[in-house]
């Protein structure tokens, strides 16, 4: 569910192209890419100039590309040189708390697909154009799969080393829940109604827990996710939209319309399920914020912006520049891991806003940006994946 929802689309977006619903891609899956796939990863006229990106050094690499540059002590894709004492605790991580947070977690795991099989016997699961799921079930069934899901989450983060999670919001009158809004923009009463969608920068793996523990919503998932083992019927349970590309078919309105739909109805309707959209499309240092896709925007509706952020000493939990198992790996030997997060009021947009989703995705970015200390750029994915490539041409060379 690296759900990181993205652009659907196979070409790179930039801040300029036309407006995209789906923020869920799932060209993300293999971060590392070799020196000679950079020319077909980069089909823009703006992208073909960094064609010449693998003979720039580190540091040139690091300064075009900030955003997703590591800077803990495990170095460049957390392959560097370590010292001493970090291979001491390294080690030591790696005989104790690793085999001991993969039990947990597996455990943790199996118990929640325990609980979703109980409540989803003799249930039929909600279908719609190629769509399914158990989230729009109501009763004890969907209260038991609500709160288990939030509570076996958190463990799930306490099982990573995230002990305490610091948790700010920017208005006194917003207490966490979603159904308690604070209007942003000096609307009128009438107006402070349920958000459609949570928006949230993309730092971490561990984003997708954050938000499960928190308020359980919908994501965008890969339709492989939801036929996986144990996974795949949490994923439904979720109420997850799942992106078919197979899917050729004429009479399917596809996920864009699909995820449209549902934050029309998380609006309007207290009992939907929320969805939880990754504007950014993939994710970053942490450090800064990535142009906004306008798929969350589209519907019109309210947001819920939320900022995460992962302060660190020595491994960055931020899932950057770094192979998918390195990072597991590393983040499960790290004795004790840092989170914290910003609350803003929910953004309700003005009605030129409404007319214009660009203009409403970039406005909700730059208060992010504004509030959570962080910078913008305006790089993208098609940048992130030109620096991985320069990144393994340079190391294959040391």
């Amino acid at each position: 569910m690296e759900s990181q929802l993205k652009d659907l689309s196979s070409k790179p977006q930039s801040p300029t192209s036309q407006p995209n619903l789906d923020d869920a891609s799932d060209k993300d899956d293999h971060p590392l890419l070799s020196p000679t796939t950079t020319a077909t990863t980069t089909t823009t006229d703006s992208d073909k100039s960094d064609s010449s990106t693998p003979q720039l050094s580190i540091e040139e690499l690091e300064k075009k590309y900030a955003a997703y540059v590591r800077h803990d002590v495990y170095g460049i894709m957390g392959r560097g040189e370590l010292p001493w004492p970090e291979k001491v605790l390294l080690g030591i991580s790696l005989v104790t708390l690793l085999p001991l947070r993969v039990v947990l977690a597996t455990t943790v795991v199996m118990l929640y697909y325990l609980i979703c099989r109980v409540c989803t016997l003799f249930m039929a699961p909600n279908r719609e154009d190629e769509q399914e799921d158990y989230a729009h079930m109501g009763g004890w069934r969907r209260t038991v799969l609500y709160w288990s899901g939030r509570v076996l989450s958190r463990i799930m983060l306490f099982a990573f080393g995230f002990y305490w999670i610091q948790e700010t919001c920017r208005d006194p009158k917003l207490n966490g829940s979603i159904n308690n809004e604070v209007d942003l923009n000096n609307q009128s009463e009438e107006e402070d109604e349920r958000p459609g969608v949570i928006i949230s920068n993309h730092v971490s793996h561990m984003d997708i827990l954050y938000h499960m523990s928190s308020s359980f919503p919908s994501f965008v998932a890969k339709r492989s996710v939801g036929k996986l083992p144990l996974v795949g019927l949490i994923s439904k349970c979720l109420g997850c939209v799942y992106v078919q590309r197979e899917s050729k078919s004429s009479t399917t309105k596809g996920v864009s319309a699909v995820v449209n739909e549902r934050i029309q109805e998380a609006h309007e309707n207290k009992s939907a399920p929320m969805m939880m959209l990754f504007p950014e499309g993939t994710t970053t240092n942490g450090d800064y914020i990535l142009p906004f896709k306008t798929g969350a925007f589209l519907a019109k509706a309210p947001v819920l912006p939320v900022i995460l952020k992962y302060p660190y000493e020595r491994f960055s939990p931020a899932w950057d520049s770094i192979s998918g198992v390195r990072h597991v790996i590393l983040l499960l030997c790290q004795f004790v891991n840092n989170m914290s997060v910003i609350r803003l009021p929910v953004y309700y947009p003005s009605q030129e806003e409404k007319d214009n989703p660009k203009l409403y995705a970039e406005n909700v970015r730059r208060l992010m940006a504004r509030e959570g200390n962080l910078i913008m750029s305006d790089i993208g994915l098609a940048e992130k994946r030109v620096y991985h490539a320069a990144l393994n041409g340079l190391l294959c060379q040391q």
